[in-house]
């Protein structure tokens, strides 16, 4: 894949994300940084970073469970290590950070 569809399927992605975020009732609060980055912070501590890694053709998650690496397979982005979804394992990172499940509505 080249990199300019590559960021194009990244900007799409991140953009579902962000919008999930703002619609979410859940404690936590986001900034989106240049260069297609999401932080969340949590009120009782603790931050997941969503980025893009163009080099990489992935989207990348670090959050205190862990890093995790999603590449573009038709309509979803994949775990690069166990084939999850990256919506899902989003959720699940936010839900443990948060103390308390957390969905979104993407």
């Amino acid at each position: 894949m080249d990199e300019s569809r590559f960021n194009q399927l990244a900007d799409a992605m991140l953009a579902r994300i962000e919008a999930a975020l703002a619609e979410s009732d859940a404690d936590f609060d986001y900034e989106l940084k240049p260069g297609g980055v999401i932080e969340v912070e949590f009120a009782g501590g603790g931050k997941i970073i969503i980025n893009r890694h163009t080099a990489a053709r992935e989207i990348w998650i670090a959050a205190r469970s862990g890093g995790f690496h999603f590449k573009p397979e038709g309509d979803v982005w994949v775990n690069t290590r166990d084939g999850s979804h990256l919506l899902p394992a989003l959720e699940r990172c936010m839900s443990e950070q948060a103390g308390a499940p957390v969905k979104l509505c993407l």
